[in-house]
């Protein structure tokens, strides 16, 4: 499944991508350069893995080939420094990553849109049968959270802190905590 098609989505999922280190101030983002704080390489990753589906989604070219072997090498590079083992085209817009440290997807994953990791993430099968997780719109993946198996999550679902989601949730707007996780009900 393609999902940058063109250099118009190629733009739309970069600007979505960064609207929140974009909302930090010119000086602030010069720090973040400045003293090398993970934030900066995490949002250079993050282009880096939008620029890697671009290039191979439109790869027609000689060139494109060339220059998409380049980039993917730049991000396996600064993905091996930060942690992160993220293939292309699993995410829709709005990848928001919070942390460096272990954060590793499936190649055969289906995230949507505005989804937050927030660190010691995976997202994978379950090492038995090759069903990967097929996940809505708006997940917030908590620190240590993992989503493991031929699961499907409804949009706007929440996955608390070192959770293990093992079984389907189709339900929209929900919470799960715990391992194996449940829903948590609010009172």
């Amino acid at each position: 499944r393609k999902m940058i098609t063109n250099k118009a989505e190629y733009r739309e999922y970069l600007n979505r991508d960064m609207a929140f280190y974009r909302n930090l101030s010119r000086k602030d983002r010069f720090v973040c350069w400045l003293v090398r704080d993970p934030l900066y390489f995490i949002a250079k990753y993050v282009r880096l893995l939008r620029k890697d589906e671009f290039l191979f989604n439109t790869g027609r070219y000689r060139f494109r080939r060339l220059s998409h072997l380049l980039v993917l090498a730049q991000k396996n590079s600064l993905g091996n420094r930060l942690g992160f083992k993220i293939p292309r085209n699993c995410f829709g817009p709005g990848l928001m990553i919070y942390h460096h440290g272990e954060i590793i997807v499936n190649e055969n994953a289906r995230i949507g849109a505005d989804c937050s990791l927030h660190g010691g993430n995976c997202i994978g099968n379950n090492g038995k049968t090759d069903g990967t997780p097929v996940i809505g719109n708006g997940l917030d993946l908590g620190i240590g959270a993992k989503i493991i198996g031929a699961v499907t999550l409804g949009d706007h679902v929440t996955v608390g802190a070192n959770a293990v989601v093992t079984k389907s949730f189709a339900e929209d707007s929900v919470t799960l905590v715990g391992i194996p996780a449940r829903e948590l009900h609010h009172q």
